[in-house]
């Protein structure tokens, strides 16, 4: 690489870029797992709005995907990920935790049982030679099919009647986090019922050779005048997710293959992900750390905190009572729009196994030049701050 050559130069573009890119009239761009992605395409505006009220379009092709074929398949996938996925039906999707040994977070991702092809492990980033190592002993062959499998994911709430129309007939009857097989204009996809954006939406994923075939089919329901259509970067996929109440390793929180320094690195508990740990199956990656963990109070926890007031809290110190003591840190923050509220995930201090009982975030910012702090008060939510009926409803609603 010469110097000062553009990243662009060396990343690939997936099989969707000859549609997206004359798409993009910002031309903001960002490395992804080797490819080129958008941040944003039009307004952030635009495309945050795109998923809470029609149809947006997100390239997710450059996600780390592994196939997992073999008679010990699932006992292979069962003693690496914390859940319980020995019952996971053909046809069906779950979300998973994998550990080290000492109980602390690798990566999440999902499992996916493609029947009689196996599974397929979605991850955020490169977890092949884990993979490979956790598998010694086991009847397996993994596979790392990133670039052999296209994918797009459609959310909002038209999503279902766009697909509809674009030849994806029987979708209505498709369950979250279940699985459908379809040939769209001579293609053969599948398509889930999944997303990151906490709405109704669908994942499509296809042969990249007949990606833009899909694409088209998809977005000549935008050009028939049916349904408006937007494809969303980076950007819009990060408010959407943190009001969904979505955690993503490397934003949130350090994981343990990338920590330099001890104690840096969470387990699923402290991510509040415990509901993720079975403990009534047989011995996995990280038990005995955790079921230790589980008999002792908590010590932190990465939490979602609603903020008030209107100033951005971006990496705002965060104190039990105003002047108290300081226990813990913003990790990423959004204004959410359809909230009108302050949204953040949080790592903070646990007290003999208790939340602080009050939480108060100094935040300081500009205005004319000039500095300026103030405190404003935070409350835990427990459950994601956007959860809207259609996310779950079958048949969706037409729009």
């Amino acid at each position: 690489m010469k110097p000062n050559a553009d990243y662009r130069e060396i990343l690939q573009h997936t099989p969707f870029h000859e549609k997206l890119a004359p798409l993009s009239q910002v031309q903001s761009w960002s490395p992804w797992n080797g490819y080129q992605v958008a941040r944003t395409y039009d307004t952030l505006a635009a495309e945050y709005f795109a998923v809470r009220s029609s149809c947006s379009v997100f390239d997710m092709t450059p996600m780390e995907k592994y196939r997992i074929k073999g008679p010990d398949a699932i006992a292979f996938l069962n003693r690496m990920v914390t859940r319980d996925v020995s019952n996971l039906k053909p046809g069906r999707v779950t979300y998973v935790v994998w550990c080290n040994d000492e109980g602390k977070t690798l990566d999440d991702g999902t499992i996916f049982h493609l029947g009689k092809d196996g599974y397929r492990l979605c991850a955020a980033h490169h977890q092949l030679d884990w993979l490979m190592t956790s598998s010694i002993g086991f009847d397996v062959s993994i596979e790392k099919e990133t670039h052999d499998v296209a994918a797009l994911s459609v959310q909002g709430p038209t999503s279902c009647s766009v697909l509809l129309e674009a030849g994806f007939a029987g979708l209505e009857e498709l369950k979250p986090f279940g699985i459908m097989n379809f040939t769209v204009q001579g293609v053969d996809v599948m398509v889930s019922r999944t997303g990151f954006t906490g709405d109704l939406g669908y994942e499509v994923w296809m042969d990249p050779d007949h990606a833009i075939t899909i694409f088209d089919a998809i977005y000549d329901v935008k050009e028939r005048g049916l349904y408006d259509i937007k494809p969303i970067g980076l950007d819009a996929l990060e408010m959407v997710r943190i009001e969904a109440g979505f955690i993503l390793p490397g934003d949130d929180f350090v994981t343990a293959e990338t920590a330099v320094r001890n104690g840096r690195e969470r387990s699923p508990f402290e991510l509040g992900l415990g509901w993720a740990v079975s403990f009534d199956k047989p011995y996995f990656t990280g038990r005995r750390a955790l079921e230790k963990e589980a008999d002792e109070p908590i010590k932190r926890r990465l939490v979602k905190l609603a903020i008030e007031g209107n100033k951005t809290p971006h990496d705002s110190f965060l104190y039990d009572g105003k002047n108290g003591k300081r226990i813990g840190t913003i990790k990423v923050t959004i204004w959410s729009p359809i909230l009108k509220q302050n949204l953040a995930v949080a790592d903070i201090e646990y007290q003999n196994g208790k939340e602080p009982a009050e939480i108060w975030a100094e935040i300081y910012y500009q205005k004319e030049l000039e500095w300026k702090s103030i405190w404003a008060k935070c409350e835990i939510s427990e459950k994601p701050f956007w959860s809207p009926p259609r996310r779950s409803k079958t048949p969706p609603d037409r729009f």
